[in-house]
C-alpha cells in the first residue's frame, strides 16, 4: 500500500512541477493562438506580435478579454479564446510570451530519409 501511495505522490509531483513557461507554451499551441499570432509569436497580418511583451500588460489584456471587454472589433475575436482561461492559465501564458526565445537552430525540415542514387540526373 505504501508503494502505491509513493507512486501516486511521484506522479502528482511530476505533473505539478512543469514550469510555467512550458505550461504556457502548451496552452498557446493547444488553444490555437499560433494561427493568428504565429508559431514564434511574431504576429501575422493585422494580429500583433506577442513575443517578449510585458507580463503585466498581457495579463491585463487577457483578463479584460475574459471579462468580454475589448477596444475594437478586431479585439472582439479574442473574447471566445479568453473566456475559459483561469488566472493560472493567464499567468502561464504571459510567462511564455514574456520569456519567449526563438530556437534558431531547430530543424525545419525532416532530413532523416535515406538518399540513394544520384537524384535522377
Amino acid at each position: 500500500m505504501r508503494f502505491l501511495f509513493f507512486i501516486f505522490l511521484l506522479i502528482s509531483f511530476a505533473k505539478s512541477s512543469e514550469l510555467p513557461y512550458e505550461l504556457g507554451k502548451s496552452l498557446y499551441m493547444k488553444n490555437g493562438c499560433y494561427s493568428c499570432h504565429g508559431r514564434d509569436l511574431e504576429g501575422m497580418h493585422n494580429y500583433p506580435y506577442l513575443a517578449n511583451r510585458a507580463k503585466g500588460y498581457m495579463s491585463y489584456k487577457l483578463k479584460r478579454f475574459r471579462s468580454k471587454i475589448s477596444e475594437n472589433q478586431q479585439q472582439d475575436l479574442m473574447i471566445p479564446f479568453a473566456l475559459n482561461l483561469s488566472d493560472e492559465d493567464i499567468e502561464n501564458l504571459t510567462t511564455f510570451m514574456y520569456e519567449f526565445v526563438k530556437k534558431e537552430n531547430e530543424n525545419r525540415y525532416d532530413d532523416s530519409f535515406l538518399r540513394e542514387g544520384n537524384g535522377g540526373s
